[in-house]
């Protein structure tokens, strides 16, 4: 099979095709796709010895069926990616969060800022929305 097409599909086209262009030009046409194939197939295999040379000894270790990418399913990757452990924040990470927001020498916390008591307003800067 090659993509998705027969042999007596590829058939049905060789003669269709023969048939229109005729038996005087068919001899040039078919030397001409057959220097076509013959550059085509150099050309691959230039490409994939430089590949192999630019990896190294990496290349025999890829498996190159998972890069396929009619194996993508964005279903399966939506799926897996929230089937994923998210990391959940512990007690510790929390109160080692509030004691560099307490200090002002922080970079990211103003000078003057501190903790807010409950039920007081935080300060509102109607110039940054």
């Amino acid at each position: 099979m090659f993509f998705g097409l027969t042999i007596e599909k590829l058939l049905v086209i060789g003669v269709i095709a023969a048939l229109l262009v005729g038996p005087e030009r068919l001899p040039r046409y078919a030397e001409t796709l057959a220097r076509f194939t013959t550059r085509a197939r150099e050309y691959l295999r230039g490409a994939r010895d430089r590949v192999k040379e630019e990896m190294g000894d990496e290349f025999d270790d890829v498996d190159w069926r998972t890069l396929d990418p009619r194996r993508y399913d964005p279903r399966r990757i939506i799926r897996e990616a929230l089937l994923d452990d998210a990391p959940v924040p512990t007690v510790r990470a929390a109160s080692a969060g509030a004691a560099i927001a307490a200090t002002s020498s922080s970079p990211w916390v103003p000078e003057g800022a501190g903790t807010f008591v409950p039920g007081e307003t935080p300060p509102f800067d109607s110039e940054a929305t």
